[in-house]
Order: structure tokens, then C-alpha cells, then sequence
């Protein structure tokens, strides 16, 4: 846990009375208009018989005072505040292995540019946008291992899923040893959520560990499975290569072993989403993500002092002076 705090912030609980600022100007222009008015001007020889001729002039200060007065009276009624503010964060975070399945299949075209690539990109732009959180990468075939342990050095995490291909392993969908591997590497971990997902566009076919025993030892150790099926509907226009090295399409058949992917879900008390295109894919990492972020606890506490009695103490003051001169001293003059 982390505890933030921001001392003596000033803010303004009611800051549209500082429009009424635009009064001042308009007061010293009346002000300035009628004293040409009310007082001529005359030409004589000697001011002795006046006695002390600055003395009138000091009436000027009345309307200082009433600006000044006003001034702060429009800052008390905008209610000036100061606040002591603090969290509590927690920090620890969230550690994430996403498991992605590299088989031959995932490089079928119902994906631009296809499944393999959209689902690197996709799973790129959810890291990038979970800078706190350890997050690690394994990726699996006919077999499964860790191309990346958790790590909060997301450019060596990115660089790794950018290098990753289809054939740097054995083909097949091993389904089960990806998601045994994932736990393996989460089991130890501290954090507060330990999460695993494991995309793939097929059905368990190689492993010597089922599916739904890894789902069950990712219960054990408290890791949630988050399962995402990867293809559209039909059939789906994929690359082989023929017996002389070229390659040729064909449209093979999507078939997702949904079933499996939602046990595996429900199993390890995750969700299973289906992706038919790289769109609803994006969408899916967006639900993960703020599914996720609810597990972290931000709690913020303010106390706030209000300062509106001060200045309202000096607005009273300075028109009170104000009237109190203009009733006596200067009574008469003005």
C-alpha cells in the first residue's frame, strides 16, 4: 500500500461569482464621470486663503476602499478552499501471462493479416496500456513454453511478442500445456490478481495434460483463466505449403472447441469470449481490462477548510471604513 497526499490545495467552490469582477471597471468609470460633474475647476493667484488644499483630495480613498471592499467580498461568496487530500493505492498490481496459441491454423486469412498477426498486435496494445502490472507471455503448439517470464520491461516484452512466428515449434494445439505452463509461472507470484489468457483457434490435440486438469490446477493456485476463441464462422481461406515448397490455399473449416474453452472458464472462475474478427477481439481485451482494473482498490479522502470568513471579514471592514468616512470626515465634500 502507497499513500499519496497533496497539501494546501486551493480551488473555489463557487468560481462563477468572479464574473462580478467586471463591476470594478465600471464603477472607476462612473466614478471618474461624475466627479467632473460634481466639481468645476477655477484659476486664482494664491491658495493661502484655502488653508490646506490637499486635504480634499483625500477623498479619493472612499472608492479605493469601496473597490477593495468588494474585491473581497466577491472572493468570500466564490468560497475559497483549502484541502488536505490522500489515497491509499494499492501497488502491488496485477500479474498477467498471456498464453497464445502459434499453431499452423492461426494463420488463417479470416484475420487481417491474419489470426496469428491480429492477435499479437491486439495483445501488444493491451499491454501497452497496463504499464503497472508484471505481465509475461507463453506461447504453445504441439508443445508449450515461456517466451517471456513476468516482467514489468514492457519494450522487452513487446520486442519478444513481435518476433514470435508461426514453426519456431512442433505444430498441433496443445491447449492444456499452454495453460500448465501459464500457471506454473503465476503460482508463486504475490499479487494481489494472478490471471492467465489463453487464446486459441481450435481444440486440444497434443499434451500430456488435459485442458480441464490445468483449469483445475489454476484453481488450486488462485489463478483466474480468461479463454478467447479465435476464428470466424464457416470457413476460413488458410495457407499450406505443397510438396514443393509453395503455397496454396485452401478454406478449411473453423472449428473451436468452445465447449472446452468455456469449462476451462468456468473451471478457474474466468470468462470465455468468442472473437470473430479482429474488432470484437479488441473489444474483448477492453472487457478484460476493465475487468481487471476493478481488483485494484483506489480509496481517496479529502478535508477540505473553507477561507470565505476571512476575506468576508475584510470586506465588511474596508466598507465600513468607507462609510463611516463618508458620513464624518468627509461629509459635505462628497
Amino acid at each position: 500500500m502507497q499513500m499519496l497526499s497533496k497539501w494546501n490545495e486551493i480551488s473555489f467552490a463557487n468560481p462563477e461569482f468572479f464574473w462580478a469582477f467586471l463591476i470594478i471597471p465600471l464603477m472607476l468609470v462612473w466614478y471618474i464621470i461624475r466627479q467632473k460633474k460634481l466639481y468645476g475647476t477655477i484659476k486664482i493667484t494664491t491658495l493661502k486663503s484655502f488653508g490646506d488644499s490637499s486635504f480634499p483630495l483625500f477623498r479619493h480613498s472612499l472608492i479605493g476602499f469601496r473597490i477593495l471592499g468588494l474585491v473581497a467580498l466577491i472572493t468570500a461568496l466564490a468560497r475559497p478552499q483549502t484541502s488536505l487530500s490522500w489515497q491509499d493505492v494499492t501497488t502491488e498490481g496485477i500479474d498477467i501471462i498471456i498464453a497464445l496459441d502459434i499453431s499452423g491454423s492461426m494463420l488463417a486469412e479470416d484475420f487481417s493479416p491474419n489470426r496469428l498477426e491480429a492477435s499479437k498486435q491486439v495483445a501488444m496494445d493491451f499491454i501497452s496500456e497496463r504499464p503497472y502490472d508484471r505481465i509475461g507471455l507463453v506461447i504453445y503448439a504441439g508443445e508449450s513454453f515461456t517466451q517471456c517470464p513476468l516482467t514489468t520491461d514492457h519494450d522487452v516484452l513487446l520486442n519478444l511478442f513481435d518476433n514470435i512466428q508461426n514453426g519456431i515449434i512442433e505444430d498441433g494445439t496443445a491447449i492444456g500445456m499452454g495453460l500448465a505452463t501459464s500457471v506454473n509461472r503465476l503460482k508463486d507470484s504475490k499479487a494481489i490478481s494472478k490471471v492467465a489468457i489463453l487464446l486459441t483457434d481450435g481444440s486440444n490435440n497434443r499434451g500430456s495434460i488435459p485442458p480441464v486438469t490445468a483449469a483445475e490446477i489454476a484453481r488450486e493456485f488462485g489463478v483466474r483463466v480468461y479463454t478467447i476463441g479465435v476464428g470466424s464462422n464457416g470457413t476460413a481461406r488458410t495457407p499450406f505449403r505443397d510438396q514443393f515448397g509453395r503455397t496454396q490455399y485452401q478454406n478449411v473449416p473453423v472449428r473451436i472447441d468452445e465447449k472446452t474453452l468455456q469449462e476451462i472458464a468456468d473451471i478457474a472462475d474466468g470468462a470465455y469470449f468468442r472473437a470473430t474478427d479482429k474488432k470484437s477481439l479488441e473489444n474483448i481485451y477492453q472487457e478484460i481490462d476493465k475487468l481487471e482494473k476493478s481488483k485494484i482498490e483506489v480509496t481517496e479522502y479529502k478535508k477540505k477548510s473553507e477561507w470565505f470568513w476571512p476575506f468576508a471579514v475584510v470586506a465588511l471592514g474596508l466598507l465600513l471604513i468607507e462609510f463611516l468616512l463618508k458620513n464624518t470626515i468627509f461629509k459635505g465634500i462628497v
